[in-house]
């Protein structure tokens, strides 16, 4: 008879169980106190803690104005109990950004042409060009570069595209424009590092995919700034 009401308490016992592994020592921490500590420090948590708390409110009215066992005062609606269902899907199970990202990661020397850059523009409509010296990263050319690089030097007769290299335009880039992530990063913690350094007047224009996040590692694959407009809810 009161299916909603197990079906919420079920789910929110999974989170509440969960944000106490992440805490590592939230035995006597009230759920609601657990979800202030985390939501500066867990994407997932940050993203949905507004909710979290309105569903520490249900669930207290549920539990604690209970009649009896048979009769429940606070029954869920069927909409809030699917949503409390995803939320802990999301947090026992989280999206993380492979396979989706995981893709072969075109990069450049930093003594490579300009020119090579350009054809795989118009070729293949890359847009971001790690640009390394040997093995050692050195950078994230974007089209912005480029784009400044050709205003800056268009009528400069000693200046031919053919004959500047990736590492010069990179000095036209920001360094700051990127961040190394690794495999296993949640979706949701992606989007975050985005929306922070934006917040922080940083525009980042990828992050860059490696095994364990370290940048001596090979690119396994990348997430540009476009691709997160196009990440959602979990479904």
């Amino acid at each position: 008879m009161y299916q909603n009401s197990e079906r919420f308490l079920t789910a929110f016992n999974r989170i509440e169980k969960k944000l106490r592994a992440i805490i590592n020592n939230g035995r006597n921490i009230g759920f609601s106190k657990m979800v202030h500590m985390l939501k500066n420090r867990n994407a997932i948590v940050g993203r949905y803690s507004d909710d979290l708390l309105e569903f520490a409110e249900l669930r207290n009215a549920i539990v604690h104005n209970k009649v009896d066992m048979a009769h429940v005062i606070a029954e869920p609606h069927e909409s809030t109990v699917k949503w409390v269902e995803r939320i802990e899907k999301e947090l026992l199970q989280p999206r993380i950004v492979s396979p989706k990202f995981i893709k072969e990661v075109i990069s450049f020397q930093h003594d490579e042409p300009l020119t090579n850059l350009l054809a795989l523009i118009h070729e293949k409509k890359i847009s971001k060009f790690p640009v390394y010296d040997h093995q050692e990263f050195k950078g994230l050319i974007s089209q912005r570069a480029i784009t400044f690089w050709l205003a800056g030097n268009m009528y400069a007769a000693n200046k031919m595209p053919m004959e500047v290299t990736a590492g010069e335009v990179l000095e036209y880039e920001t360094n700051d424009n990127y961040r190394f992530i690794a495999k296993n990063t949640s979706v949701l913690e992606a989007i975050d590092i985005f929306k922070k350094q934006f917040g922080r007047g940083n525009r980042l224009e990828a992050l860059l995919i490696t095994e364990s996040g370290k940048e001596t590692e090979p690119l396994i694959g990348i997430i540009t700034n476009l691709d997160i407009i196009g990440l959602r809810q979990p479904n």
